[in-house]
């Protein structure tokens, strides 16, 4: 990350956030969508990783992780929106037209033209259909950037420390291999930001029940 990016993000948040760009995308998102940009940072800043929601699932009988929809809710806040598209190619030849289906994932945070996903604790095949989403929706003129939130792998010494490292793992969405990803092109034209979850956004809500849940902090 370039200095002059580094100076794009609040000094405080590096703190508790990796950030890492292809395609100079926080400069896109600074330049071409302030107010999204503002968004992510405040989410950003507000955002802990509590005790209470490490292993758990936020929702009987689905896959989303308590922190994930935690994340979700606060991007939701700020009219954020899951967005799914339908989208085709239409082939043209002097004889015929046929029209190929062309499906995407649907985008869990949409707005403007920045789609941005949460991943905590998926399997790494995920990484695969967001970049694939990203990539897809940027040719077509639909996105300009996507943005990946996920974990460091450095907050496995944390599940350890918990005794959940079972339900995490090098199986599983962290940022290493997303970079892996990304460096070998996974987002094709797409400027694409990866931002890390780091172990300080840990916080104990139980052992310490007076640790505040907090919102929209001032940055």
């Amino acid at each position: 990350m370039a200095g002059r990016t580094r100076e794009l993000i609040p000094k405080k948040l590096l703190q508790f956030y990796e950030f890492h760009e292809w395609r100079n995308a926080i400069a896109v998102l600074n330049g071409a969508f302030p107010r999204e940009w503002a968004d992510i940072l405040r989410v950003l800043s507000a955002f802990r990783i509590l005790r209470s929601d490490i292993g758990e699932l936020g929702e009987k009988g689905g896959g989303k992780s308590k922190v994930a929809i935690r994340m979700d809710r606060m991007f939701r806040e700020r009219q954020w929106k899951p967005e799914e598209f339908d989208t085709s190619i239409v082939v043209r030849t002097t004889e015929s037209t046929q029209t190929i289906e062309s499906p995407t994932h649907e985008v869990d945070c949409f707005k403007a033209k920045v789609a941005l996903e949460v991943e905590w604790n998926n399997k790494t095949e995920f990484y695969d259909r967001d970049l694939n989403n990203f990539r897809l929706l940027f040719d077509l003129r639909v996105a300009d950037v996507g943005v990946i939130i996920t974990r460091c792998d450095e907050l496995q010494n944390v599940f350890n420390a918990l005794g959940k490292g079972g339900s995490y793992g090098k199986t599983t969405t962290i940022l290493s291999k997303l970079k892996r990803k990304l460096d070998g092109g996974a987002g094709g034209g797409c400027p694409v930001l990866a931002v890390g979850m780091k172990p300080t956004l840990y916080l104990d809500d139980i052992k310490d029940p007076s640790v505040p849940v907090l919102r929209f902090a001032a940055l």
